[in-house]
């Protein structure tokens, strides 16, 4: 503990404000993982099989305690915030998708994990998109949660929706504009894309919005939707090398978000798809319908793989 809070302040970060999200089991230890030009924040806690938590834009890896705190009962939990994110390292470069796939790599190797289940959402989406195909080995089952993968399937169709704006925001100013007002732009996401948005509590929004305020933070977020145009090739190019993957994927998607499409994306690059539509939520899962997403995703993961 007191070598990762003495990494923490050599690399500039500052521990969030009062608000917080739920907390983790006291058994979840913290480690900074060194990995790809990086330093990545990591949990781990339980033991047995492996499954990483890859969280989305607008959060951290802290979305997915309650999912963990259910895991960790039959599995090693690995939860670690991406480049860029949260108390994780903010390097300038290396937010395409097939370079975040190589930190998970590293974060693996480091706790000498051979292979591992992987759940993601959002932005996760897109990174464990990437280390499955370059890492077919590695990686066990998948779970896709509510976004699109760069390239894949729809990916043009879906683009034209006018609630994916932020896909493109970007320009010279656009980190002064949001620069004090990160909790107003944050807002936009949490509120439209919620079936409820009273249900993405305050206490996760001043604890988000404050991360996100922190030196470099918008800058990397902002570049992981800069990635997106090599991220098409860089998928498209893993796609038609290896093929779809027999891999087996669960899709879940809330039924006020991306609902059923969730497994068509996942279907444009998986054989062995199931697809699970949570009724009354948005994109935000976690928030929303914690209880039905964590009973879907254990189902997933208790069951035999075949």
């Amino acid at each position: 503990m007191i070598r990762a809070l003495l990494v923490m302040l050599l690399l500039g970060w500052t521990a969030p404000a009062a608000a917080q999200v739920e907390p983790y089991p006291a058994a979840f230890r913290t480690r900074p993982i060194a990995t790809n030009g990086t330093t990545l924040h990591v949990r781990i806690g339980g033991k047995g099989p492996a499954v990483v938590l890859l969280h989305g834009y607008g959060e951290t890896g802290d979305m997915w305690a309650p999912l963990a705190a259910d895991l960790m009962r039959d599995h090693l939990v690995i939860v670690l915030d991406l480049r860029g994110t949260g108390l994780s390292g903010r390097p300038a470069g290396g937010y395409d998708k097939k370079t975040q796939g190589q930190d998970i790599v590293g974060v693996l190797d480091a706790l000498n994990v051979a292979r591992a289940d992987v759940v993601a959402h959002d932005i996760g989406n897109m990174v464990a998109f990437a280390f499955v195909f370059e890492h077919p080995d590695r990686a066990t089952r998948l779970v896709l949660m509510d976004a699109p993968v760069p390239g894949i399937g729809p990916w043009e169709e879906i683009l034209k929706s006018p609630l994916l704006w932020h896909f493109r925001f970007g320009g010279p100013d656009m980190e002064r504009l949001v620069a004090g007002r990160e909790r107003i732009y944050l807002d936009r996401f949490w509120n439209e894309f919620s079936a409820t948005p009273a249900k993405f509590s305050e206490a996760s929004r001043q604890h988000y919005a404050e991360l996100y305020a922190m030196p470099g933070a918008m800058h990397a977020g902002f570049s992981q939707f800069a990635a997106f145009d090599q991220d098409v090739i860089d998928d498209r190019a893993l796609l038609a090398a290896r093929g779809k993957l027999p891999r087996p994927v669960l899709a879940i998607g809330g039924d006020k978000s991306f609902g059923t499409m969730m497994a068509v994306v996942a279907g444009a690059a998986f054989t062995n798809v199931r697809g699970v539509v949570v009724p009354d939520s948005g994109h935000w899962l976690m928030e929303e319908q914690p209880v039905a997403t964590v009973k879907a995703i254990r189902a997933f993961l208790g069951a035999p793989v075949r």
